[in-house]
């Protein structure tokens, strides 16, 4: 499946973690309420080993992992291992790109579980930005700051994603892999030294590990034209707090959603807060006034109807696994609503 192929019209998936420890648990949780494209569960609660900064960096040149600290030592001898990583990446050996069970264990659940007919599959991989920034060298310099590694990164998380998603081909054909970058809320901030042609550049490499659709996900507000500049198929965002934000691009999104791009709108909460004070009712008003803002500025309904994926606005690993569950729910049933509402009168 690609860009243009995809007109989803409000169905719901969502971001990934979930705050669950027994896996099968939380696939079936998932299974239950995201039927059409269900998404395989990160369960960060498990341990160190399945943060999102951690699950991916199984082989990566110099890695460390002790005492619940990453970081990449380049004091050691790191040029045999990247050598193997770029002998890979020329071979696209995605095998080298595996996962281990104890570092995705609700990618395996998924894998062994029975998933009925669906529409789609969605799956993850932290992005080149935001683990650039979060893990450092053995001096505390962030990864991102060193050129050599860098370039390394984006190639293994190519390979991870490659990888990621001939396993949830097993499920269906029709696979979706998003690159997780909270980090870009942070760009342009006087504390992130990155430059716009790097961020595409990164993302693009990674992208291009990806025969599916390919999404990217932020969870704060940050320069939308950056991310819409890259390969991008879908574009996610924290819709509940950040929905104006979008707007203020209306020349970049209107060319995105033009070649068939895709806007995930996380406009159910992920808070416990937020969560006790909304029902399906009020976020669709709210959701509705967010699509009505983008009607002014020339993008039609029904253009944001067809090409509109329903989630929670980030994660759900915060929450306590019943209010996740409710989380979950929300978000079915708007989707539901909105389907109904859009979809069905036509």
């Amino acid at each position: 499946m690609r860009r243009g192929d995809f007109k989803p019209q409000c169905l719901a998936t969502a971001v990934g973690s979930m705050p669950q420890i027994n896996p099968q648990l939380a696939v079936r949780t998932l299974l239950r309420h995201l039927p059409e494209i269900p998404v395989w569960p990160q369960l960060p609660h498990r341990g160190f080993s399945e943060s999102m900064y951690v699950q991916f960096t199984e082989r990566f040149p110099g890695v460390v992992l002790e005492d619940e600290r990453i970081y990449v030592d380049r004091n050691a001898n790191v040029d045999d291992a990247l050598a193997q990583l770029y002998v890979a990446y020329l071979e696209n050996n995605i095998e080298y790109g595996r996962v281990s069970p104890e570092f995705a264990s609700g990618l395996y659940a998924l894998l062994s579980a029975e998933v009925p007919a669906r529409v789609a599959v969605k799956g993850q991989v932290i992005g080149p930005i935001s683990w650039g920034l979060t893990v450092t060298d053995q001096d505390r310099r962030p990864v991102l700051y060193d050129d050599v590694l860098a370039d390394a990164l984006a190639k293994h998380l190519r390979l991870k994603a490659a990888w990621q998603e001939s396993q949830l081909a097993r499920i269906s054909p029709d696979t979706i892999l998003f690159v997780d970058e909270p980090y870009m809320s942070s760009f342009g901030s006087a504390f992130v030294s990155v430059s716009r042609e790097q961020v595409v550049s990164l993302l693009d490499e990674v992208f291009a590990g990806i025969n599916g659709l390919r999404g990217v996900h932020c969870c704060g507000n940050t320069d939308w034209s950056v991310l819409l500049a890259t390969n991008a198929d879908i574009l996610s965002f924290d819709a509940y707090s950040y929905a104006e934000t979008i707007a203020l691009y209306p020349a970049e999104l209107g060319a995105f959603l033009g070649s068939g791009g895709v806007l995930a709108w996380g406009i159910v909460p992920n808070t416990a807060e937020a969560l006790a004070h909304e029902d399906a009712a009020s976020l669709q008003a709210r959701l509705e006034a967010a699509m009505a803002a983008l009607e002014r500025k020339g993008i039609s309904r029904e253009v944001l109807i067809d090409q509109c994926l329903i989630t929670p606005c980030c994660g759900l690993q915060g929450l306590k696994p019943e209010t996740a569950t409710q989380a979950l729910a929300l978000t079915r049933e708007l989707s539901l609503r909105l389907r109904e509402a859009y979809v069905k009168e036509r």
